[in-house]
């Protein structure tokens, strides 16, 4: 194959993909509502199986339902005829995933389920086929063709799949009012874990740690102020604690260019008034997701009385493992 020929299938294999996903939208209609109900009201789990390909596409749905907080485990059909059929239990949904709708090992245990009164939602690429007639509900995932050129390794119709299995855990995931804090406790690892979890009161300079600087400090003490907090910053505040401005490195550094003697000024005449600030009960990937908008690399903490509390720095939230959303 020449580049351009390479390049030329590459491209058809995605429009056939992007065909077969487009399809899907007449399809999301009332039994999709009712496999999201079914699902949401039951007090068991959803349990997938199907065979081959299908069964790597039903344990990622797995997965990602877990990590959304719908309760869900795989089920290897041929395991489940020597025994594993006990994992099942009263209350459970079983999810079939099948292009045909007629494995014959599938089509044995759609039987069982049936026999045990279990709720069973085919996801499937024939609705009218063997499976089909046994199911209680249907997500049709059929599909015009496969990008494979003899239509044998299953492509467009594991996509579809994969695509329609998203759209059950997302649904499922509005339906259950599920939170970014739910999410962070399925998460407790790693950076997705801290953004997700990590709140400005656990990680806020705070008590003595706070550059704190009254309105009439002359600005020479406001600078040592800065200096020994080392955060490149100071708050400043009136009689009663309450937050009226900032003093930054960069204010400093531009009173220096449009004065020879800044001897005599005092911390409210060279601060920046009304400065950004954030209340501590955020999560930190918040005021990281602050700061990067505001371009500014501290944000003061302040409490409902405009009193501060803490201050955060931006490269104490980056030395954490956060990252924007």
């Amino acid at each position: 194959m020449s580049e351009n020929e390479i390049l030329s299938k590459g491209k058809e294999v995605i429009e056939i993909e992007l065909k077969a996903v487009k399809k899907l939208l007449d399809k999301i209609n009332g039994d999709f509502v009712s496999a999201v109900n079914e699902i949401y009201k039951s007090t068991g789990r959803v349990v997938f199986t199907g065979m081959g390909k299908s069964g790597l596409i039903a344990r990622k749905i797995v997965a990602t339902l877990n990590s959304t907080g719908t309760a869900s485990i795989y089920m290897h059909p041929t395991d489940a005829m020597h025994g594993d059929l006990g994992m099942v239990r009263k209350g459970d949904i079983v999810i079939i995933l099948s292009k045909s709708g007629n494995t014959e090992e599938l089509l044995d245990l759609t039987m069982m389920f049936k026999s045990m009164g279990i709720t069973t939602i085919g996801m499937l690429g024939v609705r009218d086929s063997s499976i089909g007639r046994q199911c209680d509900l249907i997500l049709d995932v059929g599909v015009e063709e496969e990008a494979c050129p003899h239509d044998l390794a299953p492509t467009a119709s594991t996509t579809a799949a994969l695509v329609m299995g998203d759209a059950l855990a997302v649904a499922l995931l509005e339906k259950r009012n599920f939170t970014a804090e739910d999410f962070a406790l399925l998460h407790p690892a790693g950076s997705l874990g801290k953004r997700l979890s990590l709140r400005i009161s656990e990680i806020m300079y705070k008590d003595d740690d706070i550059p704190i600087v009254h309105g009439s400090t002359k600005l020479k003490d406001a600078i040592l102020e800065m200096t020994s907090k080392r955060l490149g910053m100071t708050s400043v505040v009136d009689d009663n604690g309450t937050l009226i401005g900032i003093v930054t490195d960069g204010d400093l550094r531009r009173l220096l260019e449009k004065y020879d003697d800044i001897s005599s000024l005092t911390a409210q005449e060279v601060m920046t008034p009304n400065p950004k600030t954030i209340e501590a009960k955020y999560l930190a990937s918040f005021a990281l997701q602050s700061m990067e908008n505001y371009k500014i690399t501290s944000l003061i903490v302040a409490d409902g009385n405009k009193k501060p509390v803490g201050v955060v720095h931006l490269h104490d939230l980056v030395k954490l493992g956060l990252k924007r959303r």
